[in-house]
């Protein structure tokens, strides 16, 4: 029997708020290309395929551009909030939705609470280090996530101007990096050699290489506030991953030239602790203070990528509030368009959840970060694999002509993607930085999720009928809507 009601006292999201610009700062923000280099591409350098690791960036850009084309085909049918929600529930249907929307609440949820941890972990150190104050890794982590939801709530077009200004300064310190190398060294074609390549485990290498595109998928979920948001998302998609990829091939492309091709997963594998590789190059080509203004802005990078997720965690929830799949409190906005109940569900969660972990004496890095960030990573990358299945299948059920850019090039992605999911699966360990027992078994929680869906939609489909036949109805209202934009 159907119950419970739409929710009301809310204007919606706030439309036309956003451009190309604004949604590929928000993106790139998550992304966070400044700690993707100081940490995923050592990490990748390390364990990956060394030498060759700038090749393995190009690849999985490759391959994202792939999924991209289908993708840009299914956002010009569909604007919704609940972005690789919406996708599912268009291409697999009700109970395949319910499971995406079960797995994007874990992943992005979890991935903001270990976002409190690194973001707190690194600015104990640095700070300690910098200016010799010295406050728990929790403080500085609650104070991360307040901010974050601070500056969100003053609207998303604030939170995509804020951001932009601490993407373009993590770009241009890695360019000054990049042109240093080029400069005094130069770059070494070596590194796309098969020979560097197929250095250490290619598998590994891709995989981690994917994690450094981790957030590209959150174009979809800015949509609704989108101008001209048939258009700005395929366009703000295929820009994303492209200067993506770029940034992550060239900027280690730069640190496998200084180190030496052949020498580089060495090298990696010396700095693999202290975590310390870019950060020691950057001492030798650019000299202590631009060192320390590599620092810095590793803080600003590691806060801008909180603030990136978070604004996605919260169009999550509220999507799949307003569809009543969760609370449909979620769904209220302030008049700024600003999903407030969503956005502070989420820091709760997160600072609530970090601090479980304080209270327990346990290191963020060792504990937190691997516990929640790696499985929200794999999450994320299980739910991009289910939309590129969702946007074959949809296409294929519409019969749609065109071949190329619905089923051949978007398929090829399809395949790509299964199989980093599958490398992430059996590397969970490598992926989640850590290998004790309770990490390992995290991806169980996925099987149980599936499980979770099943049981739910059954429940639904019994007891709140027209509730479940509208989850699907819930996709054409804003859409509607966007194409008078």
């Amino acid at each position: 029997m159907d119950t419970p009601s739409a929710p009301s006292t809310a204007p919606g999201l706030r439309r036309n708020a956003l451009g190309v610009p604004g949604i590929v700062f928000l993106v790139l923000a998550a992304v966070a290309p400044l700690t993707g280099a100081i940490v995923v591409t050592s990490l990748a350098v390390a364990l990956g395929n060394g030498g060759g690791m700038a090749v393995s960036y190009a690849v999985v850009a490759a391959i994202l551009l792939l999924f991209a084309v289908g993708y840009a085909q299914m956002s010009k049918k569909l604007v919704n909030a609940g972005g690789f929600y919406a996708f599912v529930v268009r291409g697999l249907g009700p109970l395949g939705g319910l499971f995406a929307g079960f797995v994007a609440t874990m992943g992005y949820n979890f991935f903001v609470a270990g976002a409190v941890g690194t973001s707190g972990f690194f600015m104990q150190e640095m700070i300690a280090e910098l200016t010799g104050l010295h406050l728990h890794w929790y403080a500085w982590g609650f104070a991360s996530i307040a901010a974050a939801f601070l500056f969100a709530r003053r609207g998303i077009d604030f939170s995509a101007k804020l951001l932009g200004v601490a993407l373009v300064l993590e770009i241009l310190i890695l360019l000054v990096f990049d042109v240093a190398v080029l400069l005094r060294t130069g770059y070494a074609v070596e590194a796309f050699s098969m020979e560097a390549i197929t250095t250490g485990s290619l598998g590994v290498g891709l995989l981690l290489a994917a994690t450094g595109f981790l957030g590209f998928e959150a174009t979809a979920l800015f949509s609704e506030e989108a101008r001209r948001p048939l258009t700005t998302i395929p366009r703000a998609t295929y820009l994303a991953i492209s200067i993506i990829g770029l940034m992550h091939a060239v900027t280690t492309w730069a640190v496998v030239s200084a180190l030496g091709v052949q020498q580089a997963q060495d090298a990696a594998l010396e700095h693999l602790e202290a975590g310390d590789l870019l950060m020691a190059l950057s001492a030798e080509y650019l000299g202590g203070p631009l060192t320390t203004v590599m620092i810095v802005l590793l803080l600003v990078s590691l806060f801008a990528a909180l603030l990136a997720f978070h604004n996605a965690s919260t169009r999550y929830l509220y999507a799949l509030g307003r569809a009543q799949v969760l609370p449909a409190a979620l769904a209220r906005t302030r008049s700024n368009g600003f999903p407030q109940v969503a956005a502070s569900s989420n820091a709760l969660f997160a600072a609530a959840v970090a601090g479980l972990f304080a209270l327990s004496g346990l290191s963020p890095i060792s504990s937190l970060v691997p516990t929640m960030v790696g499985f929200g990573t794999l999450c994320i990358m299980v739910l991009q694999l289910l939309a590129a299945i969702s946007i074959l299948v949809h296409f294929r059920r519409a019969a749609d002509p065109r071949w190329m850019t619905t089923f051949v090039l978007p398929g090829l992605g399809l395949l790509g993607l299964a199989g980093i999911v599958t490398m992430a699966i059996a590397n969970f360990p490598v992926l989640a930085g850590s290998d004790a027992t309770i990490v390992g078994l995290l991806p169980v929680l996925l099987p149980v999720a599936l499980v979770a869906a099943l049981a739910y939609g059954a429940w639904m489909r019994w007891n709140r009928p027209k509730i479940y036949a509208g989850l699907g109805a819930d996709l054409e209202k804003p859409a509607d809507s966007a194409t008078t934009t």
